[in-house]
């Protein structure tokens, strides 16, 4: 007859029952090799058995709760964290705003929580595309959802571009909205979200206008809802890059005073649908212009604080290269030099709490 095999938690109930720190340990020992022996994900993930149910969880993450307790010197150590772990394994404490297990948070090791990011390539799995020029990179909507929205909800992006951010709800079970002012990128941007594959479906919806006039409450009570959770806006960076010939279009604006106003509206028609103490997030760099820096980053985040919210982060994030300037670097060092400045390699999320 085929014995089953305790579960991780029975087993650690039991180990926390003996006396002798050598036989914890031998048993600690024996679930080590168990966790060593399970296949996991590309994600890290592997199915374990607690409770006599079937959980997916982070297998470096039991590795490296199993070895710190391997490693107690003291038996009162060690089953305080065998206990430690067992709460873990069968009490869920999620976070506010998020699905994040607060009691298994180590788990999290590639959520960011530094307000430097370094990331040096773009993810382009699944229908990410590096095509279109000016899209952010899939990483920054992938860590904000996480961090500042939970399953089901609504996120919002203002300036939709090629879709990353509708690609990254689809994938992390997010509805989304994505306005976007030209009608043939909108286009493409709905092929790229439907290429996308995903288990739930949640509803990733494109309109196309202006986003700061664009009536959003419309939109969403056609899909039974009446807020959104999350905003996320990426404008064009000024007058970098002229993406159409539209006059409404941000990139034609003509002086920095008209990009921050015309933003401003954008951002007023954005958070009207934005739940009170929710986040909203603009992510923009700075730029030069007659020899002179424009802080256009800190300069959009003041036409935000004119608003109701509070400023909650700034993060820096690393540009490694762009489009503009492959294969340029020596050139770009050259006119740094000649021209006492500094090439850009960074660029801002500030993150915004929307008071009432």
């Amino acid at each position: 007859m085929k014995h089953k095999t305790p579960s991780y938690t029975e087993e650690l109930k039991r180990l926390s029952t003996l006396r002798q720190l050598s036989k914890i340990k031998t048993g600690v020992n024996s679930l080590h090799l168990r966790v060593v022996k399970t296949h996991a994900d590309r994600d890290g993930l592997g199915t374990f058995p607690v409770n006599g149910q079937s959980f997916r969880i982070n297998k470096e993450y039991l590795l490296a709760e199993f070895s710190q307790i391997y490693e107690a010197q003291s038996v009162e150590r060690t089953k305080y964290y065998i206990k430690r772990l067992i709460k873990s394994l069968n009490e869920i404490r999620l976070g506010k705003l998020n699905d994040i297990n607060l009691n298994r948070w180590k788990e999290y090791n590639d959520i960011i929580t530094d307000s430097l990011w370094g990331l040096d390539k773009r993810d382009r799995s699944g229908a990410h595309s590096a095509g279109y020029w000016g899209n952010f990179i899939p990483q920054i909507p992938n860590q904000l959802l996480r961090r500042y929205t939970k399953r089901g909800e609504w996120v919002l992006d203002g300036f939709l571009g090629s879709g990353t951010t509708l690609i990254e709800c689809k994938r992390l079970d997010r509805n989304g909205i994505g306005i976007e002012l030209q009608p043939s990128i909108a286009k493409k941007a709905i092929n790229a979200i439907e290429r996308e594959t995903s288990i739930t479906s949640p509803k990733c919806i494109v309109a196309v206008g202006d986003s700061s006039e664009i009536n959003i409450s419309k939109k969403l009570k056609l899909n039974g809802v009446s807020s959104i959770q999350f905003v996320i806006l990426h404008p064009p960076y000024w007058d970098i890059i002229k993406f159409s010939n539209f006059e409404n279009d941000l990139s034609n604006a003509k002086t920095v005073e008209d990009f921050l106003t015309c933003f401003g509206h954008v951002v007023d028609n954005c958070s009207s649908v934005l739940d009170k103490g929710r986040f909203l997030a603009v992510v923009i760099g700075d730029k030069y212009s007659d020899g002179k820096l424009v802080p256009l980053g800190f300069r959009t985040m003041q036409e935000v604080l004119k608003r109701d919210f509070t400023l909650k982060s700034i993060i820096v994030k690393n540009i490694k290269q762009t489009k503009a300037k492959r294969g340029q670097d020596k050139l770009w060092r050259y006119r740094a030099l000649v021209g006492g400045f500094y090439v850009f390699k960074h660029e801002y999320i500030f993150l915004f709490r929307k008071m009432s």
